[in-house]
Formats: C-alpha cells, sequence, structure tokens
C-alpha cells in the first residue's frame, strides 16, 4: 500500500536540504538577481524532469546500471563540482560578472543534474519504492515526475530568493560568503566522489 507519509517526509527533506542545485542558486541569486537566475533554475527543472522520467519508465534497467557506471559518474561530477567550486571562490566583484556567467545558465543547470549521483539514486530510489511498485499508469507517472520537479524547482527558488533579497548584507561579505558556498560545493564534490567513503 502507497505510503503517503514516508512518501512526502522522503521527497521533502532530500529536495529542500541544501545540495550543488541549492548552493549554486544562491550564488548566483546574490550575483546576479532572480530574474537572471531564473534561466539557470530552468535547467534544473528541465535536468531533473528528464532524470526521473527515466527513472520512471526504465526503473529496473537503471537500477542495475546505476552501481556499474557510479565510480564514472562520481569523478566525473567531482571534477565538475570542484571546477563550479574553484569559480565561485575566484569570483571577485560585480564587475566580474561576465566571467561568471558560465555558472549561471540553462545548461549549467541542466547539465549539473546528469553528474550528481545522489540526486539520479534519489529518483531512482523515489522511483522504485514509491512510485513503480503501486502505479503503472503513464498518466500517473507523468504527474509523479511533473509533481517531483516542481518540488526540486520550488526549493532551488526559495533559496535563490533568501540570496537575492540578502543581496546587500551578502554584497558586504562577498568574499566570505563565496568562499563558504565554494567549500560547501566542494564538500559535495569530495562526499559524491566516494573518498569519504574510502576514508571510513
Amino acid at each position: 500500500m502507497f505510503n503517503l507519509t514516508a512518501f512526502l517526509s522522503y521527497v521533502l527533506v532530500v529536495s529542500f536540504t541544501p545540495g550543488p542545485n541549492v548552493v549554486l542558486s544562491m550564488v548566483n541569486a546574490n550575483k546576479f538577481g532572480y530574474k537572471k537566475t531564473f534561466k539557470f533554475l530552468l535547467g534544473i527543472f528541465v535536468g531533473f524532469f528528464i532524470i526521473m522520467f527515466i527513472s520512471n519508465y526504465f526503473n529496473l534497467l537503471l537500477f542495475n546500471i546505476i552501481p556499474k557506471i557510479r565510480p564514472f559518474m562520481g569523478i566525473l561530477g567531482a571534477a565538475y563540482m570542484t571546477f563550479l567550486a574553484i569559480l565561485i571562490i575566484k569570483s571577485k566583484d560585480s564587475s566580474e560578472e561576465k566571467a561568471d556567467e558560465r555558472l549561471n545558465s540553462f545548461f549549467t543547470g541542466l547539465s549539473l543534474q546528469f553528474i550528481n549521483p545522489k540526486l539520479i539514486l534519489y529518483a531512482i530510489t523515489v522511483s522504485s519504492n514509491f512510485i513503480v511498485p503501486y502505479y503503472k499508469s503513464n498518466m500517473v507517472l507523468f504527474f509523479f515526475t511533473i509533481f517531483l520537479s516542481s518540488l526540486i524547482l520550488i526549493s532551488v527558488s526559495l533559496w535563490a530568493l533568501f540570496g537575492a533579497l540578502f543581496k546587500k548584507f551578502l554584497s558586504r561579505y562577498r568574499k566570505p560568503f563565496n568562499l563558504v558556498m565554494g567549500l560547501l560545493l566542494l564538500y559535495g564534490a569530495i562526499s559524491i566522489s566516494g573518498i569519504l567513503e574510502l576514508l571510513n
């Protein structure tokens, strides 16, 4: 029987807790404002929608393949996130906005979803445990895909709004803010690379 409470608890916690999407959404909105960051947020939405769609329709196949390609995805994802972290840390002031535009693009938001093993595993987990065992209808699967993708969009939008609203305050502390955000992203890169698992 479908457990709505367990489903909502899981998806809300995963969707709204900080991660690479949240960090970059805050940084971009703080730097460029919410309106100019929306293309990045839309990229996140589209990227996650594709992943969730694939997870729902090819769940068993993906569940067998992901463990085999996870180490490669972890290395690729960690390298890309490290690159983004360096861009954030090196970013200085608003006069360098052009240098940072690559952080705030639809493509960056989209591509980030495909190299984040935790996000992909989240999509597979929620699909295999809460959706596919109970629902097979194309309409229902599409509804869940839209619902979960929208939750991600709402989450990153709220974090982006937070970054934009506190723009004046955070601009006074641009270097420490960028350093903290960059280090958070770097931590995310280390965690998905598998280094932390080796140390434990």
